[in-house]
This record gives C-alpha cells, sequence and structure tokens, in this order.
C-alpha cells in the first residue's frame, strides 16, 4: 500500500491511552466515546424491549394487532436493517464524514426515529423504524473505529481486553433501560416509552458534543476520502433508489396491497446480497496486499459463523419476549412482573460475566484465539436455547405456565454468550481490517447480524406455529452448539490465515 492511500495517524496526545499510577491505561476520549454509546443503548434496547409487545398488543390497547408471527418478523425485520445499515454507515465514515460526524450525524437520526415512534399512528412506524436502522448503521462501526484508534495494532489482547470493558461498561443503561422504557410502555402507553427512548439518544448527543475536545482532526476527516465522481454517484445512486422504494411503497399503500412481507423481501436479498458483492469487492481491490487478501478470506468464516449466532441471539427479544408474555408465571407477591423487564437479564449477565472475561483474555493473551472464542459465546448461546426446550417442554406437559427462573436462566446464558462473541467480533474485525476499509470491516461484522436477524426473523414463521415449541428451542440449540464445537475444531488453520 502506498504512502498516500495510508489513513492519516490519530495525534499520539488525543486518543491514545494515557496509564495512571495502580490504573490501566484509559485512552483520553475513552469517558465520551462510553457516556455517548451508554445512552445510545439506553435507547436502543428500552425501544427493543417493547417493540415486540407493542406490535401484538390490540388496537384498544394502543397497539398494532399483529399476529406473533409477523411480530418477530418485524422485529428480525428492524434488526436485519439496523445491521445492513452498517456497512454504508462503515463507508461514510470511512470515505465522506471521517469517523467523528459519522457517530455524531448517526445519533441525530436515530433520535429523529425514536421521536417518530413517539407520535400516535400508524404512519410513523415504518419512518420511525427507518431512520433508527441508518443511524444505528452510521453510529455503531464508527464509534468502534475511534475506539480502535486507542490500541497499536500488534496489542490483540489489550484490544480484547479494552472492548470486553468498553461493552461491559454501556450495559448499565441496557439494564435500566427495559425497566424504565418498558414500564413508561405498558403502564402509561407505548409511545411514553418511544419518547424515553428518544430523550435518551438526545442526551448521548449532548455528551458527544462536550467532548468533542478530546478528538483531534484525524478521525474528523475520513480516512482515504471519495473522489468527486465516487461522490456524486453515490448520491445519484442513493436518491434513485430511495425514490424507486418511495413511489413504489407508496402505490402499494395507496392501493391497499402493502404487506410486512413487501419490506422482508428486499431487506433479506440485501442481507444476502451485500456480503456476498462486499467481499468480493473487497478482495479484488488492488490497493489490498496479498497478505490482507487472505485474511479478508478467512474472515468469511467468521462472518458465517457471526451470522448464526446473531440469529440465535436477537431471538432474545422477539421470540422469547413472547414465551415471557404468554408461558411464564409473572406474578410476584399480587404484583405482575412488566414482560419488558425481562430484557434487563442479558446486560446484567454481561455486566457479572464482562470483567471475568476481559482478565481472563488479558491473561491469556494469545493462547485463546478469536475462533475459541467465538465457539465459547456460541457454547453459551446454544445452552440457552436448550434451556428454553425444557422450560417449553414443562409448559407443555402441565398445560399452564413455567416459573420465571427458567427464562431468567436463559437470557443470563444469552448475556454470557454476548459478552464472549460480540466485543473479541469487533475486535477481530478491526485487527483483520486494512487499515483504510476499517469502519466498513467493522459494518461487515454487524452485517452478519443482519443475515442472523432476517433468519431468525422468520425462523419462527417457518414452523407455522404461532408460538414457540420444545422442539423449536431443541432444534436451534443443537445446531448452535455443533457449529460451535466445529468452529473449535478448525481454530488452528483459521487463526493461521486470519493472522491475527
Amino acid at each position: 500500500m502506498t504512502a498516500s492511500t495510508q489513513p492519516p495517524a490519530a495525534p499520539a496526545d488525543t486518543l491514545r491511552p494515557t496509564a495512571r499510577p495502580g490504573r490501566p491505561a484509559r485512552p483520553r476520549g475513552f469517558a465520551t466515546l462510553f457516556a455517548t454509546d451508554v445512552w445510545e443503548r439506553f435507547s436502543f434496547y428500552g425501544m427493543s424491549a417493547i417493540l415486540v409487545l407493542y406490535a401484538t398488543a390490540p388496537a384498544a390497547r394502543g397497539g398494532l394487532g399483529m399476529s406473533n408471527e409477523d411480530a418477530v418478523a418485524l422485529f428480525g425485520l428492524y434488526m436485519a436493517a439496523v445491521f445492513v445499515s452498517s456497512v454504508p454507515g462503515g463507508w461514510i465514515g470511512d470515505r465522506l464524514t471521517g469517523a467523528y460526524r459519522a457517530v455524531l450525524y448517526g445519533g441525530v437520526l436515530i433520535a429523529l426515529g425514536h421521536l417518530s415512534l413517539a407520535l400516535p399512528g400508524r404512519a410513523f412506524l415504518w419512518p420511525g423504524l427507518l431512520l433508527i436502522a441508518v443511524g444505528t448503521g452510521m453510529l455503531k462501526p464508527n464509534i468502534a473505529t475511534l475506539l480502535s484508534t486507542c490500541y497499536a495494532p500488534e496489542d490483540r489482547p489489550g484490544r480484547d481486553s479494552g472492548f470486553a470493558v468498553f461493552y461491559m461498561s454501556v450495559q448499565v443503561s441496557a439494564l435500566a433501560a427495559p425497566i424504565v422504557v418498558g414500564a413508561a410502555g405498558e403502564g402509561l402507553g407505548w409511545h411514553a416509552g418511544f419518547a424515553l427512548a428518544a430523550l435518551g439518544m438526545a442526551t448521548g448527543l449532548a455528551q458527544y458534543l462536550r467532548g468533542a475536545r478530546h478528538f483531534g482532526d484525524a478521525v474528523r476527516a475520513p480516512a482515504r476520502a471519495a473522489t468527486r465522481s465516487q461522490r456524486v454517484r453515490v448520491l445519484w445512486g442513493g436518491g434513485i433508489a430511495a425514490a424507486v422504494l418511495a413511489v413504489g411503497y407508496g402505490v402499494d399503500a395507496a392501493r391497499g396491497t402493502f404487506t410486512l412481507g413487501h419490506v422482508m423481501a428486499p431487506v433479506g436479498l440485501s442481507t444476502v446480497a451485500v456480503p456476498v458483492v462486499f467481499f468480493r469487492r473487497l478482495i479484488r481491490n488492488p490497493l489490498l496486499s496479498a497478505a490482507e487478501r487472505v485474511r479478508v478470506a478467512a474472515y468469511v468464516w467468521l462472518f458465517l459463523a457471526s451470522a448464526l449466532f446473531w440469529a440465535m441471539f436477537l431471538q432474545g427479544g422477539s421470540v422469547f419476549a413472547l414465551f415471557v408474555k404468554e408461558s411464564t408465571d409473572r406474578s410476584v407477591f399480587g404484583f405482575t412482573v412488566p414482560a419488558s423487564w425481562f430484557q434487563s437479564a442479558v446486560p446484567l449477565s454481561v455486566l457479572l460475566t464482562a470483567p471475568l472475561f476481559a482478565r481472563l483474555w488479558r491473561r491469556s493473551g494469545d493462547r485463546v484465539s478469536t475462533a475459541a472464542k467465538f465457539a465459547l459465546g456460541m457454547a453459551f448461546t446454544g445452552a440457552a436455547f436448550v434451556v428454553m426446550a425444557v422450560a417449553a417442554w414443562r409448559a407443555a406437559e402441565t398445560g399452564g405456565q413455567v416459573l420465571p427462573t427458567w427464562l431468567m436462566a436463559a437470557f443470563l446464558l444469552l448475556g454470557a454468550g454476548e459478552v464472549t462473541f460480540a466485543p473479541v467480533g469487533m475486535s477481530a474485525a478491526t485487527a483483520v481490517a486494512p487499515p483504510a476499509f476499517a469502519g466498513q470491516t467493522v459494518g461487515l461484522f454487524w452485517l452478519a447480524g443482519g443475515l442472523g436477524g432476517g433468519l431468525g426473523g422468520n425462523a419462527l414463521k417457518a414452523t407455522g406455529h404461532a408460538s414457540p415449541s420444545a422442539a423449536y428451542f431443541l432444534t436451534l440449540g443443537l445446531v448452535t452448539l455443533s457449529a460451535g464445537a466445529a468452529l473449535f475444531l478448525a481454530r488452528r488453520p483459521l487463526m493461521r490465515r486470519l493472522g491475527v
């Protein structure tokens, strides 16, 4: 790679870690990134906790009156759109705005999306979800890029540990969000919950702007700025695509023929087509060296493992939530615990386990490979589905409801899977990424979530049943455990090709 194509280096006194006696080194911009992500996660987890419940609530209670299958598909569609948007979001940060501005603009779009959902009326649902998806796609890969600049490229244990601590820290708001937003949504009205999510993102934006002085000019400029002709092509292509979609869906709605499947089809197609096109273009890019090409090609296997992981994990907010609502005894001393509160168990598990895994990754160094960490995360997630299979079997046998301890155990296992898999996955993406394509490669990691979200969102519908069964949970659990075992067995040759 020539000198002219290298991204500008961050000034040594802006983002690099600064150590204090007796305390781990932390970058100067860490607190700003931490606070921004705390509030963004508050809005994300709060809205996600009530989305399926809002969709399945009858119109008389202010809901959308959807069937369980359609609500799960809607949740999967939303998650897929969030993850798919991370690829153009990463490109925007890499080529147009720089990581700092991409995070800022993404936060603004997220706040506007929650405000749209806070307005009464079904007409505001789709614009709100679209704005949140696009905004999150811009914010998430670029905030990871900002954080990755704090660590030297060869410091994989330090990067893994730092991402794990960062991932753990923001779970404080993820723990509180389902309780606060869920109480408002289920108690005061669904739109009140969405309004609280909007307030959370607005607070995060204020904190981000307040800490702007910690970021130097290097992260405010694109790593490899797009040429004028490239910007024009993207602008025209994006504008034409948006116009076609607006006209098409407008006519569809005017004729009264619009269905959820009409949105699922193009999003589902994009979750498959975009990674294929992206990998192909990236591997053939002349700016990549031969070694970088090999690493990117090997990363395909981690991408597929990530897609399966997210297909399972994201069902915690949809299929698991429906089981909580329909088949779980939520009565405690005469008080019915809101179904949305159970979503707090996942971040609680992250808070409990992340310090352990961060310390383990630091002490183990290179002895525990990225592939082995991926396999462990998939094992936890597969175990969560096995627990749910037992809970569903007991509910079917008794014809009633199961104790909430079954759900708590499953959610805690999901959280352990998340903290083992997700931060290591982001760290691996930044380590494998060619320097001038960092944001896009991190976006590719999240795009695996788009593919997984689409698959997981349609899994229940494919069974032809309105509610998940023991066989449903057991089958998916065994598939996940088997894939994790295969990844563990192939870890050595895979890591040699990845070179991390």
